[in-house]
């Protein structure tokens, strides 16, 4: 939890040294300059907590989504935790930018109020079945859960030139800052007819097109294969597998073809809370993106389409 610490960590902050402040700022050019993903969870950073290009100032509004992005930052890219993290549990944007970063002190009880809009939110969830259409309307109704969401569409805006590596760390951020009921509701909502609306509102809380479809889209082999080359999303899929088909991690681990050998209808699937919170957790990374068996050699369709059950079938989760 984020809140209870801020008095104490706003002494921490003032306190913090030039030449700290100066390092984080050389670790945060080579964040920009590297070609591993980093660049684009720190330009979420800007929108969140609104940082000035010139000058490296910021101002944040909101100060509780700017705190979470940063320790989605640490998390993915533990060299910034030196300079972010003040526990292993807490960082912040000021840590990083020390004076220049401001936070204004009537944000502080954000947290909780995040926390009571949407758990109000949240106890809807599953009072009546409702619509992708609905869920979303709940979202925009609710004034911390529709900021949260608006971020999200900007960044994942297809008006403008769709970056997919940005546009996933934003529905990353957006899932992770929902409290799980929610983010539940949302990630498992459908249309329960051919209504043009609620398969548009799918679509934006889902991240298409921008965060999961690409032109061709790449066979379900190399989705995991690229998955497993990313240490984010190589730590995320072994949590899937672990939490969600157990079974197939016992009785295979990482043996391809004995991963082969099996069928749909020999793998189990755990479907309880671990598993659905472990699945939430893949939105936002290159698992989510929309792939294929076709055009496959015949000798790799079975592995392929097994791979696709297991990222794509909602049968796990009804």
């Amino acid at each position: 939890s984020l809140y209870p610490v801020f008095t104490v960590l706003f002494m921490y902050f003032t306190s913090t040294s030039t030449d700290q402040t100066t390092d984080s700022l050389q670790l945060r050019e080579k964040c920009i300059n590297a070609a591993n993903g980093c660049e684009s969870v720190w330009n979420v950073v800007e929108e969140v907590c609104n940082i000035s290009v010139l000058g490296n100032r910021c101002k944040a509004d909101d100060a509780t989504g700017c705190n979470r992005i940063i320790q989605i930052l640490a998390d993915e890219y533990p060299e910034f935790k030196t300079c972010v993290c003040t526990t292993d549990d807490f960082c912040t944007i000021t840590t990083l930018l020390g004076k220049h970063c401001s936070i204004d002190k009537d944000d502080i009880s954000m947290e909780t109020k995040l926390q009571w809009r949407l758990s109000a939110l949240s106890k809807q969830a599953y009072t009546t079945n409702r619509t992708c259409l609905d869920v979303n309307k709940e979202c925009v109704e609710d004034e911390v859960c529709n900021k949260q969401l608006s971020l999200y569409l900007k960044v994942c805006s297809v008006n403008k030139k769709c970056n997919m590596e940005e546009c996933q760390a934003a529905v990353r951020f957006f899932y992770q800052h929902m409290p799980f009921e929610v983010a539940q509701m949302m990630t498992f909502c459908e249309c329960t007819q051919p209504d043009v609306s609620c398969h548009r509102a799918k679509e934006l809380l889902h991240g298409k097109p921008c965060a999961v479809t690409t032109v061709p889209p790449p066979s379900c082999l190399n989705v995991i294969h690229m998955c497993e080359e990313n240490e984010l999303c190589r730590k995320k899929y072994t949590t899937f597998r672990s939490k969600c088909w157990r079974h197939v991690t016992k009785k295979c681990y990482n043996d391809e073809a004995c991963l082969e050998t099996l069928i749909k209808g020999d793998m189990p699937c755990s479907a309880n809370a671990d598993c659905k919170a472990a699945y939430i957790s893949n939105w936002g990374t290159m698992l989510r993106v929309e792939c294929t068996c076709q055009n496959l050699p015949p000798m790799e369709q079975s592995l392929c389409k097994l791979f696709h059950h297991m990222l794509h079938s909602k049968s796990c989760y009804s």
